[in-house]
């Protein structure tokens, strides 16, 4: 058997992964795409992902309302581009398409306001502009100083209507205890005294609003 010489073995290797590397970066580019091919998006959309895994506060969230859905935003028409108003850190808007492609698997669900509810999404949008910029809340309280996620869309709507959109929950109505750590960790609560009393708006207990109905999901 007659052998190639190195040089051209490593030529040959360089050449292979360059093109799994495209391939890669094609399918990196393409899952988001596909994702989204199938919706249409309309203001005021309150829209749900997974964000990456392997991050105890996104696990905890999870875990804690036995839910994919661990962040939330609303689908606004901004400058011409469809965004995402979210709150992660800070308040900002996000490329739908970059925001898509941020969650696990790029998998998303979208859930419309119904139609007799559809004139109160401009001031539901104007409700939630107004925490622009303003730090992500680790800490899930309801004040305005700091704005988690899903607290986001809810003082939008309760700005518009003066209604609430979906279950305030208790923290200690969660399954908290296997996530006692993080909540120590980020809360700066001890063992003994965890803030159980807290109410919290969740992704999940978002996503069940009699309010709203799902017009999209893919991957869940």
């Amino acid at each position: 058997m007659r052998w190639l010489p190195l040089t051209r073995w490593g030529k040959i290797r360089s050449a292979l992964l360059g093109m799994v590397l495209a391939a890669l970066a094609l399918w990196f580019w393409l899952l988001p795409l596909a994702a989204w091919a199938g919706y249409t998006p309309k203001e005021g959309d309150v829209v749900f992902q997974s964000l990456p895994g392997g991050v105890d506060l996104i696990e905890a969230i999870e875990g804690a309302t036995h839910s994919p859905f661990s962040h939330c935003g609303m689908v606004e028409k901004y400058d011409g581009q469809w965004v995402v108003l979210e709150a992660i850190e800070p308040v900002k808007r996000t490329p739908l398409f970059l925001w898509i492609w941020r969650g696990r698997g790029s998998r998303f669900a979208a859930y419309r306001l119904k139609p007799e509810l559809q004139a109160a999404v401009p001031a539901m949008l104007a409700g939630a502009e107004k925490f622009m910029g303003h730090p992500y809340d680790s800490r899930y309280r309801m004040d305005d100083e700091f704005i988690y996620c899903s607290e986001l869309v809810f003082k939008g709507y309760r700005a518009a209507t003066g209604k609430d959109l979906g279950k305030l929950m208790r923290l200690g109505d969660l399954d908290w205890k296997p996530y006692m750590d993080t909540i120590i960790k980020y809360d700066g609560c001890t063992p003994e005294t965890p803030p159980l009393d807290r109410l919290i708006i969740t992704p999940r207990d978002l996503a069940l609003a009699p309010e709203l109905a799902r017009v999209y999901n893919w991957g869940y």
